[in-house]
């Protein structure tokens, strides 16, 4: 599966943005997914994660009350809504899927082995 991300832009702090992933060559059937963002000079981080059952999802306490991940499976279509956004939430986003992992990697980059290639979201304060 090839995933391609958008939906990144300029935003000023309390606002909103939706980040979509698209999927091609294959379905999402079977894969979890997950947003991953990473800050100029700073490491790739984990940010929120949903299973292909549609479970309950997970999050980075950093994000949690405020970012909401959902996925259309029917669309093969990842989204992020981001809401209250402050400049620290400014990164380059990045989905990312994984038929074969576990649940308690969930939160490690290492873990995925497809990856979209990134949006940027800048948030002015």
């Amino acid at each position: 599966v090839q995933l391609q991300a958008s939906g990144g832009g300029s935003v000023q702090a309390g606002g909103s943005l939706r980040l979509s992933c698209a999927a091609s060559g294959r379905t999402f059937s079977g894969y979890t997914l997950a947003w991953f963002r990473q800050a100029t000079g700073k490491e790739r981080e984990f940010v929120a994660a949903i299973k292909w059952a549609n479970s309950n999802p997970f999050y980075a306490d950093s994000v949690k009350g405020r970012f909401t991940i959902s996925r259309d499976n029917a669309r093969s279509t990842l989204y992020l809504q981001m809401s209250s956004l402050q400049p620290e939430d400014t990164a380059v986003y990045y989905c990312a899927a994984s038929r074969t992992i576990i649940l308690s990697n969930l939160r490690v980059p290492s873990a995925y082995n497809t990856w979209g290639q990134g949006t940027l979201v800048t948030v002015s304060s």
